[in-house]
């Protein structure tokens, strides 16, 4: 089990889900990881409540911290 980071700050949305999915589908990503993603754009929280619900893995939490927005997942 690992720790990992996806920084998609910058990113427009959809860009940072889509960015997400490919890497899980890329077997990147594994079970039991856990994800934080980094990002800026306005409906990344809502995003990744909809894609989590979806791919059913577990959103731990949404934040803002240093001005972005953070997601953290256990896949």
């Amino acid at each position: 089990m690992a720790k990992i980071t996806l920084d998609y700050r910058g990113l427009n949305c959809p860009l940072p889900t889509l960015k997400l999915n490919g890497a899980v589908i890329k077997k990147e990503i594994n079970t039991g990881d856990t994800i934080e993603v980094l990002a800026d754009c306005a409906t990344f929280e809502a995003d990744m409540k909809k894609w989590c619900t979806t791919a059913k893995k577990l959103l731990v939490k949404c934040y803002v911290a240093g001005g972005h927005k953070v997601a953290v997942i256990q896949m």
